[in-house]
């Protein structure tokens, strides 16, 4: 008897951290949802073959029994593209990630079945019918997972060779922010569910690596609950790194037990250095008359700071880009991730634009926080390309980087040039040369997974939910 196989994949994104730059490696592996959907499978009664086009081809000519596919917004056409290849031989396909759970509908037309949300509480019922030949539409879980006794993440199917950062644990769900333009709070809720300490430790005891990203939304989210993680990893040997909020990135003892249980890097979300736009896009955790302290504090424990900034939002101008990267070399930001702001379909950014018909396009592909797909405020699509190219050139610039240079204290060196020089090299070789084009409307609506709790930005989503369920 052949032996069942299931077929994973995640499509080829050919993001600045996905794209294999040196050494044939990718900054950061994606794989980290499949690698828990793929434990969620039986291992007695499938085997699973699981593939990141960003470094591999897809096999169509598998003889798979199922193929699963997870998508976000910028690759979903490329997931639409493999579903549709796949369902022509006849085999079917489902599909997960954000981008289906908020359009199930259209996803609904290039696959079998769609898992909106968590996969863990229904993947059994769908396999179950895809034994009885009836795996089809949505599948939705009533309640969100406890995060207890969740299952070790297939690392053992991973192509380590491949990333740098490869190893990602997941100790929460949620996020308390809710800021206009993030999809976790609509997919995983303003709540946090954590896992056990004793379960996140076994998981980084047993996944084979040392270095670790943890995979948080706010990985310092409340006062107390990273303390304990951070607690149990001290003398393990661990280096890690995670995403945080810049509150409690603040707190010295959370920084000094973060450091003694061997934290390499913090992620921040600053997205602006303006108050008033913080505000506006519910980022009110964020003071930025406190950025250039909080490195500076973050580095007197050597750790690093790697600072996300965001451009395009109502109160930039065109003095916004220039601005921007003077305050990160100055500020001896260690790195920095910028980005376009993108309406991703079914956050609050996209139903405020949608509304005051500012989206343009709608090619999900430019949806990569790189294209520009609405119009902004201040300036003209192509005034926010031109400066979110210089502020990556800028920042990235050989003067720039040898002024950040961390010549002194305890951050990891190796590591600092290892961020640079990927993210160098990764924004001179991503050619953006024009805005999007404009493109018809999508023929349905998205659905947040989670509705806000917030009211007017719950009606806002109604609102436009309702007319169309209504035509």
């Amino acid at each position: 008897m052949r032996t069942r196989i299931i077929h994973l994949i995640n499509p080829k994104t050919d993001s600045v951290t996905t794209r294999p730059m040196y050494l044939n490696r990718a900054l950061y592996s994606p794989l980290a949802g499949l690698l828990a959907v793929a434990a969620c499978i039986p291992r007695d009664k499938y085997e699973v073959v699981l593939t990141d086009e960003n470094i591999e081809t897809v096999d169509f000519d598998l003889k798979a029994d199922l193929v699963g596919i997870s998508a976000m917004t910028s690759y979903v056409n490329r997931g639409y593209e493999i579903a549709d290849q796949f369902r022509a031989k006849g085999i079917p396909v489902v599909m997960g990630g954000v981008h289906p759970s908020f359009m199930p509908e259209e996803a609904l037309q290039h696959c079998n079945a769609v898992v909106i949300g968590e996969v863990e509480l229904v993947i059994d019922k769908l396999l179950d019918d895809l034994e009885d030949g009836a795996m089809r539409g949505t599948y939705k879980s009533d309640i969100l997972h406890p995060m207890e006794g969740m299952r070790m993440p297939r690392y053992d199917l991973l192509k380590k060779n491949r990333y740098v950062n490869r190893t990602f644990v997941q100790t929460s769900r949620g996020c308390h922010q809710g800021c206009t333009f993030c999809a976790e709070p609509l997919m995983n809720g303003l709540k946090f569910r954590y896992r056990p300490v004793d379960e996140v430790i076994r998981e980084m005891e047993e996944c084979g690596e040392r270095n670790i990203s943890i995979n948080d939304a706010d990985f310092f989210g409340t006062p107390e609950r990273p303390k304990e993680v951070m607690r149990a990893l001290k003398g393990r040997g661990f280096h890690w790194q995670a995403g945080v909020t810049s509150k409690l990135a603040q707190d010295d003892e959370m920084l000094e037990l973060a450091a003694e249980s061997g934290c390499t890097l913090l992620s921040i979300g600053f997205e602006s250095i303006t108050r008033s736009t913080l505000t506006s896009v519910h980022k009110h955790v964020n003071r930025p008359d406190q950025f250039v302290k909080l490195v500076e504090k973050v580095h007197s424990y050597g750790m690093m700071v790697f600072g996300l900034f965001m451009f395009g939002f109502d109160g930039d101008d065109l003095s916004v880009f220039d601005e921007t990267v003077k305050f990160n070399v100055d500020a001896k930001f260690d790195a920095c991730g910028f980005s376009t702001l993108t309406p991703y379909p079914g956050t609050l950014t996209w139903y405020e634009l949608k509304k005051a018909n500012r989206i343009v396009s709608f090619d999900w592909t430019d949806y990569d926080q790189a294209h520009v797909v609405y119009q902004p405020a201040q300036m003209t699509p192509d005034e926010l390309r031109v400066g979110f190219k210089r502020a990556n050139h800028d920042f990235y610039s050989t003067s720039s980087i040898a002024s950040r240079f961390p010549y002194s204290g305890k951050r990891q060196r190796a590591q600092w040039m290892i961020y640079n020089l990927f993210l160098r090299k990764a924004f001179r070789t991503q050619h953006i040369d024009a805005v999007s084009a404009p493109t018809p409307e999508p023929n349905v609506i998205p659905v947040p997974p989670i509705l806000p709790i917030k009211q007017e930005w719950r009606d806002a989503v109604l609102e436009s939910i309702e007319p169309a369920k209504v035509a």
